[in-house]
């Protein structure tokens, strides 16, 4: 049975990996040049195609670890242990500096027109990170209802990105440096209990079994 708790947590984890205030700059960065409508493009785009890509490991995840012969603990440790690492990349804001290395990079490779798809929807918006949230998460919610509820959460999540993208200018200025440093940590404390939570159910479902 879903519980609101179960569902609070699931957003907060998704919402925290996914980390919107902390793309405000990058967004800006990358869409440098561009008019208030092209902007307006690019981040609808990427936010759409970041939600296609978490819905698909939402529905079909289990699936794809099945076919790796990889059980749902064993994943649940593994990706506990990858979304502690990012959330203490984020209390000690060693994120932010990998994304803009992976956003530099981008800008000379691609053209202006990919950049929704990449770097923005993958890996900024869609990472290692909130695909793996979203594949424990859908472990443990395996009903309908549940499967139903985690689209909702990733859609909720993904609009949410695209009003930091349309605000970008606003939230950058609003938040300042100090801002995004403190609600970057904050969220990085917050998923770093959740991390471990998932891990100690993992280890506790390998020694059942």
């Amino acid at each position: 049975m879903l519980s609101f708790d179960g569902l609070f947590n699931a957003f907060v984890t998704i919402l925290a990996t996914i980390d919107p205030p902390g793309l405000a700059p990058l967004f800006l960065a990358l869409t440098r040049g561009m008019d208030r409508q092209q902007r307006g493009q690019v981040g609808m785009r990427a936010s759409v195609i970041g939600f296609v890509v978490l819905t698909l490991f939402a529905l079909a995840g289990a699936a794809i670890l099945a076919a790796f012969g990889i059980t749902l603990p064993a994943f649940r440790v593994a990706g506990g242990l990858l979304l502690f690492f990012i959330a203490f990349e984020m209390v000690f804001e060693k994120r932010q500096e990998r994304k803009e290395r992976s956003a530099d990079a981008a800008i000379t490779r691609d053209h202006i027109h990919n950049i929704a798809a990449f770097p923005l929807a993958i890996p900024l918006i869609a990472g290692p990170g909130a695909i793996s949230a979203t594949v424990l998460i859908s472990g443990q919610m395996p009903s309908m209802a549940g499967q139903a509820a985690l689209v909702a959460i990733l859609l909720a999540c993904s609009a949410i990105t695209w009003m930091v993208f349309v605000l970008a200018e606003r939230i950058d200025g609003f938040l300042g440096e100090t801002g995004r440093s403190i609600l970057t940590r904050l969220l990085g404390v917050i998923l770093a209990a959740l991390a471990v939570q998932f891990v100690a159910d993992g280890v506790r479902a390998l020694i059942a079994a």
